[in-house]
């Protein structure tokens, strides 16, 4: 097997990508280039009633958005494919029949139904479930009378009742497995399609895999495929088992607590940068505990699988609200309204006929709040709308104070020869309202900013106004002067 760093991503195109799956792709990656490895990406597309083509693409083209290039596999070629599994099951059954005729493989006969009805009954019988090797040690006579009889058949591995399997995972150390509790597992489907087990085992072989880092939900599985890699001559991988995520509430991550497919994080507006920096933090970190990186160049040259956690890693949507909001501030104005600009086209809240210039001051105003790009639409929407919705609370407790009235027709008569209307000036005008009524600032501000904007919160005053200009300025406090009026 070759010296040189070899790492795999390789998932079932069952559904779209999730956080999880992104995890091990990002790890497999960094840890590739820190290694200046090679980081292969492999389809397994065994699973032929729920593999889907649209599922393909969506994985390739969420690892494309992440940044996650790979240099082996699906558009790229390279020289160890196909790159599908499905492409490559002539293969598989070579090495099954190879295993047959070591006599550490043999054909099964039982059907679904026995093998179901015999697993019902070990439970309720209190002993062990799996596979009780009926057909292990069939004589050439009863197996020609199961062919007379055109039983489907699939293989199994002839796994040893004695002794123990180990590994030295990667992150969680030795790891011992008693053999006895290994049933003999199927390697081909009667369809003549290759199990998970059996086809990984191959594969990683070929494609001179050096490192299999995964999650540990197939830490079950090592076991197996290590007997397999003995059974078949095989040099040994090294193994590194990923902890699971969860969620904020310490149980497993679900819909409600994040796990949900790259697409949604997409479509919400998080920065691909932003997410590969929060992914990598899930199980990985320094030695610092540092939090935002300059670049995923940084990532990579910090990397390492000796500090990544044996502990389950949480997932915590406001961490990563909080960080995708320090990206957003460090992208450049010209960057951010290019990237906020469809969340407002979708919205209808931009015509076409915006002023450039002004569209990007009104996005650098924002920038500061939002933490994902579709905030904008949220917090910016009164900066697009001719007819602005009022938050009921506010008018309560802003707008119907005892003597608001009097203030915003004071400011309003105040703005509407105003020339120029600019920051300065409306400011200006504002403190000088409120030195001649002797009143507190916020007696003028607050009303201001819900007549304007409906709500309590949001950008400077002043500098809204500038962007609203005179005319929406004196339509919006006339409107409120009018209904408290």
């Amino acid at each position: 097997m070759t010296t040189k760093v070899r790492v795999r991503f390789a998932p079932s195109p069952t559904g779209n990508l999730h956080i999880g799956g992104a995890r091990t792709a990002l790890f497999n990656y960094l840890f590739a280039r820190h290694e200046k490895g090679n980081f292969v990406l492999r389809i397994e597309d065994t699973d032929r009633a729920r593999s889907t083509k649209e599922a393909v693409e969506n994985i390739l083209d969420s690892l494309r958005w992440l940044g996650l290039d790979w240099d082996e596999g699906p558009g790229k070629g390279g020289d160890f494919g196909p790159y599908y599994q499905m492409e490559r099951l002539e293969t598989y059954k070579s090495y099954a029949h190879e295993l047959l005729k070591q006599g550490k493989a043999y054909f099964c006969y039982c059907s679904p139904e026995e093998l179901a009805e015999r697993k019902k009954e070990a439970l309720q019988g209190g002993y062990p479930p799996g596979y009780n090797r009926k057909c292990r040690n069939l004589s050439p006579e009863e197996r020609a009378e199961k062919e007379r009889e055109g039983k489907e058949k699939v293989i199994r591995f002839r796994t040893s009742d004695a002794g123990t399997t180990e590994i030295n995972d990667l992150v969680r150390g030795k790891v011992q497995f008693e053999n006895i509790l290994l049933e003999d597992f199927v390697l081909i489907r009667s369809s003549g399609i290759p199990t998970f087990i059996f086809a990984n085992v191959i594969d990683d072989n070929l494609m001179n895999i050096t490192h299999i880092i995964r999650g540990d939900e197939h830490l079950s599985n090592t076991p197996r495929q290590i007997l397999l890699y003995q059974a078949l001559g095989f040099s040994l991988p090294s193994f590194g088992h990923l902890s699971m995520i969860l969620g904020s509430d310490r149980k497993k991550l679900s819909k409600r607590t994040g796990a949900t497919s790259l697409d949604w994080y997409r479509q919400k507006g998080y920065l691909p940068q932003a997410l590969v920096n929060y992914l990598s933090l899930l199980g990985w970190g320094t030695s610092e505990s540092q939090e935002l990186f300059s670049s995923v160049e940084e990532i990579i040259r910090k990397f390492s699988l000796e500090a990544v956690s044996k502990n389950p890693a949480i997932f915590d949507i406001q961490k990563l609200d909080w960080m995708n909001g320090q990206y957003i501030k460090r992208l450049g104005i010209e960057e951010l309204t290019r990237l906020v600009e469809p969340y407002l086209k979708e919205k209808n809240l931009l015509r076409g006929d915006e002023d450039k210039e002004w569209l990007k001051k009104v996005v650098a105003l924002e920038q500061e709040r939002i933490k994902t790009l579709s905030q904008i639409t949220e917090y910016a929407d009164f900066f697009f709308l001719s007819e602005i919705t009022y938050d009921e609370k506010a008018v309560r407790k802003v707008l119907r104070k005892e003597g608001v009235s009097r203030i915003l027709i004071a400011y309003r008569d105040k703005l509407k020869d105003l020339e120029p209307f600019t920051v300065e000036t409306v400011e200006s005008v504002a403190r000088k309202i409120i030195a001649d009524l002797e009143i507190k600032g916020g007696a003028l501000i607050h009303p201001t900013r819900v007549a304007l904007t409906g709500r309590t919160v949001g950008p400077g005053l002043f500098e809204l106004m500038a962007l609203l200009g005179r005319e929406v300025t004196i339509k919006r406090l006339d409107k409120i002067i009018n209904m408290l009026d």
